[in-house]
């Protein structure tokens, strides 16, 4: 190959070896440890089984970055998203179980299943029951938890 055709076909190397290259996300201090994991709290308002396989992967994938023991994971469902929850409803009952052995944590909206006439025993085994959903983001925000709604 001549080098004059080898320096046509460098700029359109280049993109390729950029993105084969990642830079590492820098941990903030305090770094997570056992004792101080990342803590994160994860919305999930919308009915659609796409959507909560979606933010179920993001789970994953928040937890194989830090490791299973520098992360608290708690996913709360309001609204719409109750349903996934709901185990006479759910579609995504074997995701939220697996989910659940890697000590992901699953609240369900109490004001919500109210308005469904539901109660606690109509959930997945495992899950949780808060009296309000939005409140218990506001609450665990304010007491250090991170935020996502994926």
């Amino acid at each position: 190959m001549t080098p004059r055709r080898m320096l046509l076909l460098l700029p359109a190397a280049l993109p390729m070896a950029a993105r084969a290259q990642r830079r590492e996300t820098p941990l903030a201090e305090p770094r997570p440890s056992m004792d101080q994991p990342r803590r994160i709290v994860v919305s999930l308002s919308e009915r659609e089984p796409e959507r909560a396989h979606a933010v179920f992967s993001n789970l994953i994938n928040i937890q194989a970055f830090y490791g299973q023991d520098l992360v608290e994971i708690l996913l709360v469902a309001y609204g719409p998203g109750v349903r996934h929850l709901i185990a006479a409803e759910s579609q995504v009952a074997e995701r939220v179980a697996s989910l659940q052995a890697y000590d992901v944590g699953f609240v369900a909206c109490g004001a919500t299943l109210d308005s469904l006439g539901l109660g606690p025993e109509a959930l997945l085994p495992g899950v949780e029951v808060v009296q309000n959903g939005l409140p218990e983001i506001v609450e665990r925000t304010l007491m250090g938890w991170v935020h996502l709604r994926p």
